[in-house]
């Protein structure tokens, strides 16, 4: 059961020029995907020439244990994929595989699909959420017999339900001392709607990192949206208006970035010499917008992969783990 296997789908998808999803489909003997011959025998010839540990089960009858995520919803483009993509790698490097079930938070939903996990060859359910939230899961409390762990959420009223969420706070007070640290004095925070945790937890760092600054917490500086980029486009324009404006905005989110970048360019304000401008959460686009964003790359990939071999090695532990990100630095907030 804790055996690694050397070589990952990563590895073999990298070597045969396709997606790891490709490999993942060839590998587990998917037909539901129209794949041609060729390549399923390019991803088999590669694996084998790598010395991929799992090969000999693709041609043995499986009956492999199962380990279920149960995710409220799920968008394609969220960064929180990371944290499934990963998770599925674990899952099949400790000789189990992940199914992932979407019950768009209808309770009696997640708990039916529980009761036909209790049949099947099951280690245990990750109940994950792609918003970093305060869940209240009583209705999962002694449902199934099951092990259970939360992913990207947490429940307060719940402390030997295992958890592992990314940290908001350290996250949040990370890119508002990197901003002071290249030199903002007036640093802007425009964040999500305020009853959602996350949102929460970062006007918690942004502030902390301005008190340890002895800066002051200036109300005026900060903006609540429903996370809609047309929303931190009015933001930021608010802001600009402002007797003295900020000379650095710190957007709870890459999505909030866009508008702001589109308010800033109207008003011929200059990223990063006139404004320094960071993001959250490091999305596909923070790199292909101009400048590229200075952004929070969310430790996803790492907290899927842990939630899975917390299941994998059996652990009873009341485990919470709560990791930072890697802050990346590009040229919004570098002059």
């Amino acid at each position: 059961m804790k055996r690694k296997s050397k070589v990952t789908m990563n590895d073999i998808a990298r070597a045969a020029g396709v997606s790891q999803a490709t490999v993942s489909l060839v590998l587990n003997q998917s037909r539901n995907i129209k794949l041609s011959d060729e390549t399923r025998q390019r991803v088999i010839g590669v694996a084998t020439a790598l010395g991929y540990g799992r090969l000999s089960d693709i041609h043995a009858p499986r009956n492999q244990e199962e380990i279920a995520l149960l995710v409220s919803s799920l968008q394609s483009y969220d960064p929180f994929i990371d944290a499934v993509s990963q998770a599925r790698e674990a899952a099949w490097n400790n000789e189990a595989l992940l199914t992932v079930y979407e019950y768009g938070d209808d309770t009696e939903l997640a708990k039916n699909i529980i009761r036909q996990l209790e049949k099947r060859n099951c280690v245990g359910i990750i109940l994950a959420s792609p918003v970093t939230t305060l869940a209240d899961m009583s209705d999962f409390r002694g449902c199934t017999p099951l092990p259970l762990v939360l992913l990207n959420q947490r429940d307060p009223g719940s402390p030997l339900l295992p958890s592992f969420i990314p940290d908001d706070y350290a996250n949040a007070f990370q890119v508002t001392r990197h901003l002071l640290d290249c030199g903002a004095t007036r640093i802007a925070h425009i964040t999500g709607e305020s009853w959602m945790e996350a949102s929460r937890q970062r006007l918690a760092g942004y502030q902390a990192a301005l008190q340890q600054a002895g800066l002051p917490c200036d109300e005026t500086l900060v903006r609540s949206t429903n996370w809609q980029f047309n929303e931190s486009f009015s933001a930021t324009e608010s802001l600009l208006r402002l007797p003295e404006p900020p000379d650095a905005i710190f957007c709870a989110s890459d999505w909030l970035t866009i508008g702001c970048y589109q308010a800033l360019m109207l008003n011929n304000i200059r990223i990063p010499q006139d404004m320094l401008l960071a993001g959250y959460d490091d999305q596909k686009i923070s790199e292909q917008l101009t400048p590229p964003l200075t952004s929070i790359q969310l430790p996803y990939s790492e907290l899927g992969r842990l939630a899975v071999e917390y299941l994998c090695n059996e652990e009873d532990a009341a485990t919470h783990v709560t990791l930072a990100g890697r802050l990346r630095v590009r040229a919004s907030s570098t002059r």
